[in-house]
């Protein structure tokens, strides 16, 4: 891939996705094996002014050796130092800046009871670290760089190399950042969104009535005073960002308690390096009572069980069919743009910012007004060619505004 291209795409995450301020810390986590591109990060980090750029460096194949090999006990234990590490950089006003290029196939064979508690041990010791990031208090971003076991998951009749070419060729795409200034285009992406999001937010609709022809037929309750938001965000200054690059989704708040029908996804899920495949669910008052999977069901149960709200809703988030991804027309093994191709759900926790005043209340109270807690949020994509989506307003009166997978307002 081309050199500028990649430089290009670096200064995207610096300077739209996290919009690094001057005299800022930057933290980067990338794996070891595509150092070349996080250094291209920090150079682009230090020219947008920050103060000092810490390189968070991982190891994938090391992280699949610990799963295999190491003893039991230390998956129920996360080290107080790593806790520490995350307050002293949250305290500083902290930029994070993830890059990704995961094997979607890495941890096929691991203990899933391992996964799981290692999840749960970690997730409880960062309970006010994931609170400050999910209400947006500080700003992070997240981009995918292709890798070869990737780039071949995706493309497994081409020559690795070429595989990988067109795995970046896709990104790049998908990402807006093909064209000549990517900064301004992820500007005037942001604007496209603004129009929808008032339309939906001024409706305040009590519940979602959605449909698809794979069988999905569900009504989903929507948390009172819910917010409809979408595109970019704003952290506790003002300071506006893009938590997600590639993102085309429209998202907010349901109703903990009030998820009735069944829904049936329209992708296979990659979760914790295992595929989960042909999976459906079935609510009753918000909670899942049944489900299934035609391919790795213990991953699946280990989400939903993983603590009472694991088996609740989250958040609910509509994607066209138009958007460039869904166009790609392309399965990419990763829930980050996987769920920009198509219409999702989220088990677990959900977003405080998407309830008037949910980032003042406290856990016990976001969970009384109707928003789910838990230590996971995974989405799921259900969104198909076909689906119809039907708003109920609160006194009842029904508009559709969503049909054959786009919208129709």
């Amino acid at each position: 891939m081309d050199k500028k291209k990649l430089e290009k795409y670096a200064e995207l995450l610096v300077r739209s996705g996290g919009n690094v301020q001057k005299g800022q810390l930057v933290v980067i986590s990338c794996d070891v094996d595509n150092a070349y591109f996080g250094r291209m990060v920090q150079a682009a980090a230090y020219d947008a002014g920050a103060s000092e750029v810490r390189m968070d460096w991982a190891d994938d194949q090391c992280s699949r050796t610990t799963y295999l090999r190491a003893a039991s006990e230390v998956f129920d234990y996360f080290p107080q130092w790593r806790v520490d590490k995350l307050k002293e950089q949250d305290d500083k006003g902290v930029v994070y800046l993830h890059i990704r290029a995961s094997d979607p196939d890495l941890l096929a064979g691991v203990d899933s009871d391992r996964l799981r508690r290692a999840t749960k041990s970690s997730r409880a010791a960062t309970l006010e670290h994931t609170k400050l990031t999910m209400s947006s208090f500080i700003r992070w971003s997240l981009i995918a760089i292709p890798s070869p076991a990737w780039a071949k998951k995706v493309f497994p009749d081409l020559p690795e190399d070429q595989a990988m070419e067109r795995l970046w060729e896709h990104v790049l795409k998908c990402a807006r950042a093909d064209g000549e200034n990517p900064i301004q285009d992820w500007a005037d992406h942001k604007k496209t969104f603004e129009a929808r999001v008032n339309y939906l937010n001024k409706k305040n609709f009590s519940a979602l009535r959605i449909t698809t022809g794979l069988g999905t037929d569900i009504t989903v309750g929507l948390a009172k005073n819910h917010i409809w938001t979408g595109g970019g965000d704003e952290d506790k200054n003002g300071i506006p960002f893009f938590p997600n690059m590639p993102t085309e989704e429209i998202f907010t708040m349901p109703d903990r308690n009030r998820a009735d029908g069944r829904v049936v996804a329209s992708m296979p899920l990659s979760y914790q390096g295992n595929l989960i495949e042909g999976f459906e669910m079935t609510f009753k008052d918000g909670k899942v009572q049944s489900f299934h999977a035609d391919k790795n069901q213990s991953t699946l149960a280990n989400i939903i069980e993983m603590d009472e709200g694991g088996g609740r809703l989250g958040e609910v988030a509509l994607v066209a069919n138009c958007s460039p991804i869904g166009k790609m027309n392309t399965l990419y093994y990763s829930t980050l743009y996987d769920e920009n191709a198509s219409s999702h759900l989220a088990l677990g926790k959900a977003y405080p910012k998407n309830m008037q005043g949910g980032d003042e209340l406290s856990t016990e109270d976001l969970v009384a007004a109707g928003g789910n807690d838990s230590l996971v949020h995974v989405d799921f994509m259900f969104g198909t060619e076909d689906m119809c989506i039907t708003g109920i307003e609160q006194d009842g009166t029904e508009t559709q505004f969503y049909k054959n997978g786009e919208y129709i307002f």
